[in-house]
C-alpha cells in the first residue's frame, strides 16, 4: 500500500481503544501491515496459511480481519473508499444503479428439476 493510498485508509479506520483512552492494551501490529496482508491475500487468491512471512503470522491476521468482519467495519471501509473514489470523480456518493450478469443469475424456470430439489 503506498502513502498515498494509507492516507486516505487510515482517517476510514476506527481510533483503536487503547488510544483513545477506553482502556485494552496496544494490538502487537500496525494495522497498515493487516491490512497489506489482508490485500495480497485477496489479491493473489491463496489461503491464509500460505501467507508470506514478510507479513504478520496468519492467524493474527485472520483474527484481525475476523474482528472488523463481525463487528462491520469491513463494510464501512468498503463503503467509505467507494464513496472517496466517486467523489473524487464528480459523482455522487451512492451509485444510483446496478448492473446485474443475467448468464449468472440461476432462474428456477429454467433451471432443471435435478438442480432444484435438494
Amino acid at each position: 500500500m503506498s502513502d498515498v493510498e494509507w492516507g486516505v485508509v487510515r482517517d476510514l479506520l476506527p481510533v483503536p481503544g487503547w488510544l483513545a483512552g477506553r482502556g485494552g492494551r496496544p494490538e502487537g501490529s500496525c494495522h497498515r501491515r493487516m491490512i497489506d496482508a489482508v490485500r495480497y491475500l485477496v489479491d493473489n487468491g491463496i489461503k491464509w496459511r500460505v501467507m508470506p512471512s514478510d507479513f504478520p503470522p496468519w492467524p493474527r491476521v485472520y483474527a484481525f480481519f475476523a474482528r472488523w468482519r463481525d463487528a462491520g467495519l469491513i463494510s464501512e471501509l468498503h463503503d467509505g473508499l467507494r464513496g472517496a473514489v466517486r467523489r473524487a470523480e464528480g459523482r455522487d456518493q451512492e451509485p444510483s444503479a446496478a448492473v446485474i450478469d443475467s448468464q449468472s443469475v440461476i432462474s428456477t424456470a429454467s433451471t432443471p428439476a435435478s438442480r432444484t430439489s435438494s
